[in-house]
Order: C-alpha cells, then sequence, then structure tokens
C-alpha cells in the first residue's frame, strides 16, 4: 500500500466535506477497495471511513417499501430483511462468506457495481431507487455498465428504497473459488408486470432480461421461459465458463428462479 490518511465522519455531511480533498476517496466495507490497495491499484490521498456514520444504517419497512441504509451490512439485511423481503434477505445471506457479510455493506457494493456482484441484480429485479446525499436515482438509469454508474464525483450512495415485490426468487450459480455468481438471475413479481435482473453474465454488468420479463409477465410459469435463449454475444468468457455457457445458465437460473417461487 502507499501511505494515505484516514478520516471517520460520524454524519453524511461531514463525509461529503471530506471527500471533496484531493485524491480523497470513500471506504465503505472496504471489501473491494483494501485488496486494490493492497494490490497498489489505487492511490488514494486519503480514505474517508463512512462506517460510522449512524444515519446510513439500518432496515426499515415503510409501506409497502424496504428502505436499507448505505453503511448497513450484508449480514444486517439477511437477518433484518428476512420478515418483509424474503428474497432479499436470502441474497444477502449467500454473498461471500461471514467475514465478508458481516464488514462488506450494501453501499459499498451498489456503488462499485461489480459485473458479479450480487446486490445489482436484487437492485435492478426490485425497481429500487439508490439514494445520494444529493439526488434519488431509479435502478434503470443507476447501472451503467462495467463498474460503471451515475454516481458523480463525491457523491454517496446513502441508502436504497425496494418496493417490494408480491413474490421474488434469487437463483445463484456460485463460482467456488471466488463466492461470487458464476451466473445468478433475481426474478420479482409485482401487480403490474414482472422484472428479470442478471448478474454474472455480461460484459456490461448487470442487466435485464426483457424476454424474459415479457413471457412471464402473460404467463408466470418456469414453462414460459423453458424455450428462452439469453443472447450469448455479449457475454462474459473465461477459465470459468464460455459466453455461451454463460447464457445457457441465463434460461437455466431464470427457470429455476421462477419454479420456486411458483412451488
Amino acid at each position: 500500500m502507499y501511505n494515505f490518511d484516514v478520516e471517520t465522519p460520524s454524519t453524511v455531511a461531514e463525509a461529503v466535506s471530506a471527500l471533496s480533498q484531493d485524491e480523497a476517496q470513500p471506504l465503505s466495507g472496504g471489501q473491494t477497495l483494501i485488496p486494490t490497495l493492497k494490490a497498489r491499484l489505487a492511490a488514494p490521498s486519503v480514505l474517508v471511513s463512512l462506517h460510522g456514520i449512524d444515519e446510513m444504517k439500518g432496515v426499515s419497512k415503510d409501506g409497502a417499501t424496504l428502505k436499507v441504509g448505505g453503511a448497513t451490512t450484508h449480514a444486517t439485511v439477511a437477518a433484518e430483511a428476512a420478515a418483509s423481503y424474503p428474497a432479499l434477505a436470502s441474497l444477502a445471506a449467500r454473498i461471500g462468506d461471514p467475514a465478508v457479510r458481516n464488514r462488506g455493506t450494501i453501499g459499498g457494493s451498489v456503488a462499485n457495481n461489480d459485473p458479479s456482484a450480487c446486490y445489482p441484480a436484487g437492485v435492478l429485479a426490485s425497481g429500487a431507487t439508490v439514494v445520494t446525499n444529493t439526488r434519488e436515482i431509479a435502478a434503470d438509469d443507476y447501472f451503467q455498465g462495467m463498474f460503471e454508474t451515475a454516481l458523480e464525483e463525491g457523491e454517496i450512495v446513502t441508502g436504497v428504497n425496494f418496493p417490494i415485490p408480491e413474490a421474488a426468487h434469487y437463483e445463484k450459480h456460485l463460482q467456488p473459488a471466488s463466492r461470487f455468481p458464476l451466473v445468478a438471475v433475481f426474478v420479482a413479481k409485482f401487480a403490474d408486470g414482472v422484472r428479470v435482473a442478471v448478474t454474472g453474465a455480461s460484459e456490461n454488468g448487470v442487466f435485464r432480461w426483457s424476454e424474459a420479463e415479457a413471457a412471464l409477465s402473460s404467463n408466470f410459469s418456469a414453462d414460459a421461459v423453458a424455450d428462452l435463449k439469453a443472447d450469448g454475444s455479449e457475454m462474459i468468457s473465461d477459465l470459468h465458463g464460455s459466453g455461451t455457457y454463460r447464457a445457457h445458465l441465463v434460461g437455466v437460473m431464470t427457470k429455476r428462479a421462477v419454479a420456486a417461487i411458483t412451488g
């Protein structure tokens, strides 16, 4: 690592002020940033820790919306969202290992937007709203490609608001070495239609599978997507699986997710 200073603000306003310094960078759970610093792939002058900002922590239900603070750990989401949004709690409970779940945060994951991260699929499939210190961003506008988001310089993810669907399920094909999904699909059924989000598969990061959404909105059953095939032209291809294999898994995971919902 290179030398850097650490600031520990206790409010969002203090964090925003600290991030206005040259080469300052926010530190949430640190599950991606710390390894990056160790590899000397980043050299911030100041790390601004978001860990001590209590107003960014916690899970609460407000009518038909589940509100999750940006500094809330995966373990907390797994425990506190279970009653109101079981599919989201299940997603959080299967991220990484216990050490990752007790340090990593939803805000850090959503801000980083790793193409194989779990949370982006839950956020996008839910039609959630990403809340920052300055505005609210619809999930469809927020994710903009691999590691790319709508966040501007110095903007902090302070929370995520999830509309609670009628039914949902997250189906994940685990890559054992990293515990990231090789391919995972989040299916959320709402009164006005179905949203299907895929992570781990595309070179462009998380995406909605519109063909599956249309089929399931007309007929919510595993049979409705049994013959659908995802486009494999822009799928990730690496030592763990070819793009063709990942495209196949998109269909398999979607069918399994629907089957889990319908029983």
